[in-house]
């Protein structure tokens, strides 16, 4: 008789632990899924951040692509924030990065970064917004704005040249 509960408990233990792995893999596979950056107009738009990650975060639209910037929680971002929604003819240079000259300064805390990544956003000087689109090594200080969660495509929508780039709150 004491065998016949042992042997139950332990199958019900094996159910429990598949169950919370299932569970887990749901979990990790939906979280997966809510990064990706959409087209305008399609069905499948890119997510705002989840709820673990909490932080503000504004769209970066350029052509008919558009892109998820999480912001980071600094009084650059947020003086940012107050400039949108904002429309920026960005200009091309070095073959990695746009910019473009905003209409006021914001509040700067330079540093440099050593290595610039694809989708990082950051303000140059006091006036100068960067979006950069290619990984590279740099000694110049920027001050961090935000970067963009998703990056695929984000070379081919910036494209060579100058680019109409929109930037606007959820």
């Amino acid at each position: 008789m004491g065998c016949m509960r042992v042997r139950s408990l332990l199958n019900r233990t094996r159910r429990i632990r598949m169950g919370a792995a299932l569970l887990g893999l749901a979990i990790t596979s939906s979280a997966g899924a809510a990064n990706e950056t959409g087209v305008l107009g399609s069905t499948s738009p890119s997510a705002p951040p989840t709820a673990s990650q909490e932080r503000p975060y504004m769209w970066m639209v350029v052509g008919t692509r558009r892109f998820t910037v999480t912001l980071e929680d600094n009084p650059t971002a947020s003086a940012f924030l107050q400039l949108l929604p904002t429309t920026l003819d960005m200009t091309e240079l070095n073959g990695n990065e746009k910019y473009a000259r905003l209409p006021r300064s914001l509040p700067t805390n330079a540093a440099r970064p050593g290595t610039i990544r694809t989708g990082d956003v950051l303000l140059y000087g006091n006036d100068t917004l960067v979006v950069f689109y290619e990984t590279f090594r740099s000694s110049y200080s920027y001050t961090r704005i935000g970067r963009i969660t998703e990056t695929a495509g984000l070379a081919q929508a910036l494209g060579p040249g100058s680019q109409r780039v929109a930037f606007t709150v959820p």
